[in-house]
């Protein structure tokens, strides 16, 4: 997949330089094509990271059921910050599995490290596991009411809501421990049976 991508991306472009070399465009106009379209190279590549299995930075889903994961402790002589790679399958509102399982990068804490090898031996031990992820509010200043319907209330954090990158962070101080939490994962609901 990502090859014939490539390939298509390279002859979109020969056929493009081919199209200015004959084109009647001042030098800038031609080097500015040639600009946006190299931007538009690295912005698919950034794009086509999910194809090539690599962990996703993005938020977690509210609520998944734990595959596995993998924690890696900060390296203060590397430099590396450390983190907690999780495997995961969204649930549904009825607690079934979308069947589409996704790797997703969190950043490490000790708190969460302990949760999540915690989980590990409980999946290793036969007993699979749920999670949530209630880090965030609504956007609009509460929080999610599926999020209060299965997490505990030591567990929510009030928030003002948005991305804390942009300023609508949280009001009390959180950690990346804070923001995920385990349970034993519940049967899926079942649709109620016809009389």
């Amino acid at each position: 997949m990502v090859l014939t991508l490539s390939v298509g991306y390279a002859l979109i472009g020969a056929l493009l330089l081919t199209i200015l070399v004959y084109a009647r465009l001042g030098w800038r106009a031609k080097a500015a094509v040639v600009v946006v379209t190299s931007a538009f190279y690295i912005a698919s590549f950034i794009g086509l990271r999910g194809l090539l299995g690599w962990a996703s930075i993005d938020r977690l889903p509210p609520r998944f059921k734990l595959l596995q994961a993998r924690i890696v402790e900060p390296h203060s002589l590397a430099g590396d910050p450390g983190a907690i790679y999780l495997w995961v399958e969204t649930l549904d509102d009825d607690n079934r599995p979308s069947g589409i399982p996704r790797a997703f990068r969190v950043p490490y804490s000790d708190r969460l490290a302990e949760k999540t090898d915690k989980a590990i031996s409980e999946i290793a031990a036969g007993h699979p596991q749920g999670g949530r992820a209630a880090d965030y509010g609504s956007g609009e200043g509460g929080l999610l009411d599926a999020a209060r319907e299965y997490i505990t209330p030591s567990t929510i954090m009030e928030t003002s809501g948005g991305d804390p990158s942009t300023g609508g962070g949280p009001v009390a101080p959180q950690s990346a421990g804070e923001a995920v939490s385990f349970t034993p994962l519940l049967p899926p609901r079942m649709p109620p049976k016809d009389q």
